[in-house]
């Protein structure tokens, strides 16, 4: 049954063709939001070159912003110290914290000293004024529920007036260790932290917290995510659309040959065919023309068991219009010698119907016997051999001899049903002896060329007409001897056997037997098989 669809997205083969296409960049796409080994790469470069930065401020605070007469030990100045930290932390694009060796905070480079207050220094993000970027960013922050932080990183609040206490790093720099830690913002944003000695002769005099913003990190990954997003929305569309040429190139002539071996199917007559797709070199177009001769087939096959239903009818048809005007005369018939007759015309219509309905019986067997039982290797010489043998030693051959013409070291193999190969042997024979005059010979040969089997069967006989050729291996067709009795053939033996030498991949064929002067000494029946 076709159902009605539409062309292409109607078709479950589009859909599948769609989806294996789809499936590998899709899965891509989706390790992308997992870029972690390069997302800690990242965070890596950043300490370390956090780490540095806070180096060099902690080195030039020990230089430039200790007090150091000489007499007493060296001491941190904390003016100069805070001129220090609002000098170098803009360059270096950090957040500078200062320490002393009691933890509390001498200087942040966010904090503005003013005549009346601090003030406190924040710079924004840059805006986004692309809207597809904006979108994509809002895609990519609902899918990533944070655009970098852990949920197992510590949250970072802003303290006033913080102390050394609350950062965990600065503790261990004021023992004299250089530390680094991550935090995550109230929004979700990374923080990244350094803290380092300030030294003067090895000995600490405060601790340098150095901070800067994940942004630039998450950035990155949003641009190179981004980027790659781009490729995969432009490979996407490529794949969809070249997935869509190819199904509209299989699904759409599959369909088309399927609704018309439908209409084939429904339809009456031979109006509906198989389109024509031979133009296209592919698989499609084999199916094409594999389904539109199966049509013919079907059709010749058709017309051949309606022509044979006919022949049948015209065949049996005979002997019964016999018999039944020899029972009808034989009722009114009184003289026992002209009864007897009758009665024996009366037999020989039974005889001949019976005949008739078994050839009939066999050759209507025939095609469904072929196309069922497995074929087989089959030796033509043995096969030869043995059938010559019993037309010999039965004395079925009268007064014809057969003689047998093969080579003995070639096996001479076909591949196929040895029965019905046999009675094609059978049925020549038997035809030649038929037509052979007392003392004649009948010769049976077998021969190997290139890669076909050749059997012929030749005799003395008075030939074919030239023009009954083909006709001989017509249904119901008998060109016999006169001096044979009227009934004795059906006239299927030749058509039972081209029958099935075709069913095996070869031919039969008739010919003359002639001598040097042109003369017809006979006829020759040529089997020719494909060697297995």
């Amino acid at each position: 049954m076709i159902r009605n669809r539409p062309f292409l997205f109607g078709s479950p083969l589009t859909w599948r063709i769609l989806a294996v296409n789809m499936l590998a960049p899709v899965i891509l796409v989706g390790g992308l939001f997992y870029l972690d080994r390069y997302r800690n790469e990242l965070v890596e470069a950043e300490l370390l070159s956090l780490r540095n930065r806070a180096e060099m401020i902690a080195a030039a605070l020990g230089e430039g912003a200790v007090i150091d007469n000489g007499i007493t030990l060296p001491d941190l100045s904390p003016q100069m110290a805070r001129q220090m930290i609002r000098r170098l932390a803009p360059p270096a694009r950090t957040r500078t914290r200062l320490f002393d060796i009691t933890g509390d905070e001498l200087a942040d480079s966010r904090t503005l000293l003013s005549p009346f207050q601090p003030v406190q220094v924040e710079e924004l993000p840059p805006l986004d004024l692309n809207w597809s970027t904006i979108l994509f960013r809002r895609v990519y922050d609902f899918l990533l529920a944070t655009r970098l932080g852990s949920d197992d990183l510590p949250l970072y609040r802003e303290i006033k007036r913080a102390r050394a206490t609350d950062f965990p790093e600065v503790m261990r720099a004021l023992v004299g260790d250089h530390n680094w830690a991550l935090r995550k913002t109230q929004d979700r944003r990374l923080l990244l932290s350094a803290a380092v000695p300030v030294q003067r002769y090895k000995r600490i005099l405060a601790a340098v917290q150095v901070t800067a913003s994940g942004d630039d990190i998450a950035q990155r990954l949003f641009q190179v995510r981004l980027t790659i997003f781009q490729a995969f929305a432009l490979s996407l569309a490529i794949t969809i659309a070249l997935s869509l040429y190819l199904a509209g190139t299989i699904a759409r002539p599959i369909r088309v040959l399927a609704a018309a071996a439908d209409r084939v199917r429904r339809g009456h007559g031979r109006r509906h065919v198989i389109p024509d797709l031979g133009g296209r070199n592919d698989e499609i177009g084999e199916l094409a023309g594999a389904l539109k001769d199966m049509t013919e087939v079907l059709w010749r096959r058709m017309d051949a068991i309606e022509a044979f239903a006919a022949d049948v009818a015209h065949e049996i048809k005979n002997p019964l219009t016999s018999l039944r005007s020899a029972v009808e005369t034989a009722t009114r018939v009184s003289d026992p010698v002209q009864r007897d007759r009758l009665f024996a015309i009366i037999q020989d219509d039974v005889t001949r119907l019976d005949r008739l309905i078994s050839d009939i019986s066999d050759a209507s067997r025939l095609d469904a016997e072929l196309s069922r039982d497995e074929g087989a290797t089959v030796s033509m010489r043995q096969a030869l051999s043995a059938i010559a043998s019993i037309y010999h030693d039965s004395g079925a051959s009268r007064s014809v001899s057969i003689t047998l013409a093969v080579d003995p070291e070639d096996e001479l193999n076909v591949s196929g049903l040895e029965s019905r190969l046999g009675q094609i042997v059978r049925n020549l024979i038997a035809n030649a002896l038929s037509f052979s005059p007392p003392g004649g010979t009948v010769v049976l040969s077998g021969r190997r060329m290139d890669r076909r089997i050749v059997v012929a069967v030749e005799d003395n006989g008075p030939g074919i007409p030239p023009n009954k050729l083909e006709a001989i291996f017509e249904r119901f067709y008998s060109e016999r001897p006169q001096e044979e009795k009227f009934g004795t053939h059906s006239g299927l033996g030749l058509s039972i056997s081209k029958q099935i030498a075709e069913a095996h991949g070869g031919t039969l064929t008739a010919a003359n037997r002639v001598d040097e002067q042109g003369n017809v000494i006979g006829a020759r029946f040529t089997l020719n098989l494909p060697a297995a």
